[in-house]
């Protein structure tokens, strides 16, 4: 099985994101036939990657891909949101290791979870500080398979 995450910046400027995105994911799935893809569903990136593979899903039903949303901490959208969630996402995941982190760090430390758990980070980090960069940092540092699209998008 192969996993892969996604770290970018909060706003997309660019306008062919979306469809680097589904050909760094098809890139992906030629890989395997399992694949777990873990989403921090925080900004648009985010959304737009999650988006991506539920059309792979649809395009690829011979494939065993599996979509995860990964929160920091609880979240009331959690309760009152739960059928949405449930209808985008194959499972929700909330870490244990992150039970006691003050929630102003919890999102770097989800980062980091998910990056341990990944072997692909497909990112859009355009801006050398924040949170995306700081997680692709460490996914440099943990020597994931990194494909940042910011590298080869016209901003």
């Amino acid at each position: 099985m192969i996993s892969c995450t996604f770290a970018g910046h909060w706003e997309v400027y660019s306008r062919n994101v979306e469809s680097s995105i589904e050909f760094a994911i098809e890139s992906i799935l030629k890989k395997d036939n399992s694949f777990v893809f873990y989403s921090g569903d925080m900004g648009e990136f985010d959304k737009m990657c999650s988006a991506a593979v539920r059309t792979a899903k649809r395009r690829h039903p011979e494939l065993d891909i599996k979509l995860m949303v990964v929160l920091p901490y609880m979240m009331a959208k959690i309760n009152t949101d739960k059928d949405f969630y449930k209808n985008l996402y194959d499972d929700i995941i909330i870490p244990m290791e992150l039970s006691d982190a003050h929630y102003k760090s919890a999102i770097t430390k989800r980062n980091r979870w998910i990056i341990d758990r990944s072997d692909f980070l497909i990112a859009y980090v355009y801006r050398d500080f924040g949170g995306a960069y700081t997680t692709l940092k460490y996914a440099n540092r943990m020597n994931k398979e990194i494909i940042n699209l910011a590298d080869t998008l016209k901003q």
